[in-house]
């Protein structure tokens, strides 16, 4: 690509200004991030792992790390519209990646819980910074998109459940993109740990005001000890103009268990990459995907699980829904080692094409060294039941109320397997919005 060194150099020089103003104890993490930035190499469509996806639109911008220019927003309503009514539970807000204690609501009151924003947490040295970050650096290399979050990390969402713990009530995680004028480049770094015996339930949300250009770049990582279980959720449903890439690393011990879902209706693209290895027995992992697509967008999913124990089970369930011309791709991989015998591991995608243009694109994968094993995947691609709209049809229903039905029942096994009300109505409510179909 002609332009790498010009985006490159781009990204250097925002580098260079960032650390004169921002010195918070990141700075050898930081340089050596930078460093290899340079030499790493933006992915193209020659790449295996990005063939379906085109990031140019990305790489024409010049987006500003978002701490360089903006620190915070004056304006106290803007994360109204993104509560969900009637729902308990402990909130905490950023904006364009920077935490905000005006907007949250994030008091939590035990010996055993940190849930503190990574700027706070740094600025008071607390020691769980240093086993949170080697958890990282233990994690395989990612692209350079990740390198570049590294580079410039200021800020993100720290959950520290001690051992025998218990919240009650979800965490909500909003963060909400303002383009202030500019456009930003937003970077969280978030950091999940459970210990031994302990159980949580969080909600990530990703928005972002209509029509702001911006580029949300987040790395993940979660770690769970042993008879550890998470339920997390992440909720992207970003400007049309915006851009998002996410690199989540999931690492389970024995007896713990993971419900993790993936559900993307918004930005211009959106590619995630998720990777569970299953360091231990009895682990449970499940993976759920719901995306949804319109106009151009692209979104691309990437899904990686790494059985390395005997007997646990894993489970990939994928589905997407593309209207007009939009793509989507799913690439999902199963690696069972040699020692994980007694290993379940089943993966699936489901595509749904609601125009002729609309393309989706599919790759699962299963490589297994263990032979007692019972393992599967499986894709289909294909348009709404012609046979069953027409007899929903010939009750009387009109042709968009029973289209609405029908991908009701297409998604209801991946909706119906989130246990929070509220987020679920939430879900069911932005898919026809976006399509702009009827409710039911």
């Amino acid at each position: 690509m002609n332009n790498d060194k010009e985006i490159k150099n781009f990204y250097i020089d925002s580098f260079n200004t960032f650390g004169k103003k921002n010195t918070t104890g990141f700075d050898a993490i930081r340089t050596k991030a930078i460093e290899e930035f340079n030499i790493e190499k933006f992915p193209t469509k020659k790449d295996e792992e990005w063939k379906y996806t085109n990031i140019n639109p990305i790489l024409k911008n010049r987006f500003i790390p978002s701490p360089i220019f903006s620190k915070d927003s004056e304006n106290l309503d803007i994360v109204k519209d993104y509560k969900f009514p009637d729902f308990d539970a402990y909130r905490f807000v950023f904006i364009n990646g920077i935490f905000n204690k005006q907007l949250s609501n994030e008091t939590i009151l035990s010996d055993g819980i940190i849930a503190e924003s990574l700027y706070n947490l740094n600025e008071t040295k607390n020691s769980i910074l240093k086993k949170i970050f080697t958890e990282q650096e233990k994690t395989e290399k990612g692209n350079i998109f990740n390198t570049l979050n590294t580079a410039f990390v200021y800020d993100g969402f720290v959950f520290y459940l001690k051992k025998n713990n218990l919240i009650e009530k979800p965490l909500h995680i909003i963060n909400i993109a303002t383009s202030e004028g500019e456009k930003p480049l937003i970077q969280p770094k978030n950091f999940i740990y459970l210990e031994d015996n302990t159980s949580a339930e969080i909600i990530f949300e990703y928005v972002g005001e209509e029509n702001s250009e911006y580029f949300t770049n987040v790395v993940s990582n979660i770690t769970l000890e042993e008879n550890s279980h998470l339920k997390f959720y992440k909720i992207q449903n970003e400007s049309e103009k915006a851009f998002h890439i996410e690199r989540t690393d999931i690492k389970q011990q024995h007896s713990s268990s993971v419900k993790h879902f993936s559900l993307s209706f918004g930005a211009a693209i959106t590619r995630n990459d998720i990777n569970a290895k299953l360091d231990g027995e009895n682990i449970e992992c499940n993976l759920y995907g719901l995306y949804l697509g319109n106009k151009n967008q692209q979104i691309d999913n990437h899904t990686f699980i790494e059985h390395s124990e005997p007997n646990s089970n894993s489970n990939e369930l994928y589905k997407g829904i593309l209207d007009n011309e939009a793509k989507g791709i799913f690439s999902g991989k199963i690696l069972v080692q040699k020692e994980a015998q007694k290993t379940n591991a089943f993966q699936s995608n489901k595509s749904v094409l609601l125009s002729d243009k609309a393309i989706s694109n599919s790759k699962p994968q299963l490589e297994i060294y263990a032979d007692d094993v019972k393992c599967s995947h499986g894709a289909t691609v294909g348009k709404l039941d012609q046979e069953a709209l027409f007899y929903i049809r010939s009750r009387g229903v009109p042709l968009e109320a029973a289209r609405s039905m029908l991908i009701r029942a297409f998604i209801d096994d991946v909706v119906k397997e989130i246990t929070i009300e509220q987020l679920k109505e939430k879900v069911n409510h932005t898919i026809f919005e976006h399509l702009q179909r009827v409710e039911f």
